[in-house]
């Protein structure tokens, strides 16, 4: 199991790489600008609007599609996927038509800074793009189908011929002053992302089929059991709304600069915590539905120590280096000075909370796995007034750096209230087993970044921006686990062993 751990991390880096270069290029040909705030945007509204339906349903999938493979066989599982498909597909199609005939009134929304030309290009490009909600279907649900049936190698890179997809696009709108590549690129994108999803799944015995029975118990359990996921994840995305809504307002390039601000913080998370959950949910759901208790709580602790383990230094180190890490990816092309101070504030208050996001992102779906829904439900919706506030209070002071803020400060509140609600569910957790650990790793964390500040301080002027990152970075790494050894920390000699003999099988 870890090493499967290990190969998604490598699969995660390289696909998080084709992401960095789609912002780098866009960072590159249209900087922090109207056109790259419409692109941005227009993307992210089918996401918000339907993402949390998606994500309610993706989540709710595994555990139910356990349940029914285990009791009626691997056949009914397949139909209760393919219904599930048919009836959100028809479902969907209400809010298409809603989404295409308020779409100006939608992009007020989510941006109340756009006006004139800026809110005209965002209507066109949003136009285009909520059609990739059909797409996104069918992506979400048959990547998790291959995760339970643990092909986790699929799903992870589908992201990279999307990239090159919006790679492409961008550069050809740049060259030729035809915007209307950017409008239709992430549909396109989309398309190609579903080519292969079915293509792959289709190799591992799914086959389409016309099922279509709204009735059936199994899509009424899903509905359910999705709800409550749906709404936190609304309230999630309501944050961003927030955020982005308040960056248009805040000053121009806002929502770009918040964009790669938090493709770097997602980077991290979808590296270092993504790889670790997409692998131990399925194992935390058989046990959840098996009852087994005691293992399940096991599994929870070793999958929070590996996230912890990899997330601290990735904190400490972010948060120190934060400019050179912006100025090594974005600065160039039209990426301005301002820019990059915007884009500085950002990423530093979001590494903040990189931490409380990991762990978040775990023990919600061991709440998953128990098929209760409703508790990150409700402290979803806790964190969202949380943020709300903060944002109103720190943003007059921070700018987008109090976006930033809010957010990380909702996400530490969120892991404390999940934690407690948490043991009243399943008794005594022994996380605080754990703390050690925590303050050893913080300890080496900090010192390693420190190194790394002084040496990239040092050799900047003569070596330049490039060799002196890189420089720091090997310091980090070198420094931190050595440390982390040299104190014994819980479970770090078995990771560096699993990691090592992946490679050596390679």
């Amino acid at each position: 199991m870890k090493k499967a751990v290990i190969l998604l991390m490598i699969l995660t880096i390289v696909s998080k790489i084709s992401g960095f270069f789609r912002d780098l290029t866009l960072a590159y040909f249209y900087g922090a600008s109207e056109i790259s705030d419409v692109f941005l945007l227009a993307n992210s509204i089918p996401t918000i609007v339907f993402g949390v339906i998606a994500a309610g349903i993706s989540t709710g999938y595994i555990p139910l599609y356990s349940r029914v493979e285990n009791e009626l066989g691997l056949q009914a599982g397949i139909n209760y996927t393919n219904n599930l498909i048919n009836v959100l597909l028809v479902g969907t199609t209400a809010i298409v038509i809603l989404a295409l005939i308020f779409t100006e009134y939608l992009v007020k929304v989510f941006a109340i800074g756009f006006e004139g030309e800026t809110l005209a290009l965002a209507v066109l490009f949003t136009r285009f793009s909520i059609f990739g909600i059909y797409f996104t279907i069918i992506i979400r649900i048959l990547s998790a189908y291959l995760n339970y049936n643990k092909i986790f190698a699929v799903p992870s890179l589908i992201g990279i011929p999307m990239n090159f997809v919006l790679i492409a696009a961008i550069i050809i709108s740049s060259r030729t002053d035809w915007i209307l590549v950017l409008a239709i690129a992430n549909v396109t994108a989309l398309f190609v992302q579903f080519l292969i999803i079915i293509f792959f799944s289709h190799r591992h015995a799914f086959r389409f089929k016309p099922i279509f029975k709204p009735k059936d118990r199994h899509i009424k359990e899903m509905a359910a059991l999705a709800f409550p996921v749906i709404l936190g994840t609304s309230v999630s995305q309501l944050n961003r709304l927030v955020d982005r809504s308040l960056a248009s307002w805040i000053t121009v390039g806002g929502i770009s600069s918040i964009n790669y601000a938090n493709t770097m913080n997602t980077a991290f998370i979808g590296i270092f915590v993504a790889s670790f959950v997409t692998v131990f949910y399925p194992d935390i759901s058989r046990k959840g539905a098996k009852g087994d208790m005691e293992g399940l709580k096991h599994t929870m602790n070793q999958t929070v120590l590996g996230v912890l383990i990899l997330i601290i230094p990735a904190t400490v180190s972010a948060m120190v280096l934060a400019e050179p890490i912006v100025r090594l990816l974005f600065d160039r092309g039209a990426f301005d000075e301002t820019a990059v101070a915007l884009t500085t504030s950002a990423f530093f208050f979001y590494a903040i909370g990189l931490a409380g996001t990991g762990v978040n992102l775990v023990l919600t779906r061991v709440f998953y796995a128990l098929q209760d829904t409703k508790t990150p439900m409700i402290n979803s919706a806790i964190a969202m007034g949380i943020n709300l506030v903060l944002n109103f209070l720190l943003a007059p002071i921070l700018g987008i750096g109090g976006l930033a803020l809010a957010t990380s400060i909702s996400s530490l509140i969120t892991v404390v209230l999940l934690t407690y609600q948490l043991r009243k569910k399943l008794g005594r957790l022994n996380l605080r087993t754990l703390i050690p650990s925590v303050i050893k790793m913080t300890g080496a964390a900090v010192i390693a970044a420190g190194a790394a500040f002084l040496l990239f301080d040092a050799l900047e002027a003569a070596a330049g921006l490039y060799i002196s990152m890189i420089a720091a970075i090997f310091i980090t790494v070198a420094i931190y686990f050595t440390g982390i050894i040299l104190l014994k920390v819980e479970g770090v000699q078995a990771f560096i062993n699993t990691a090592f003999s992946r490679f050596r099988r390679k």
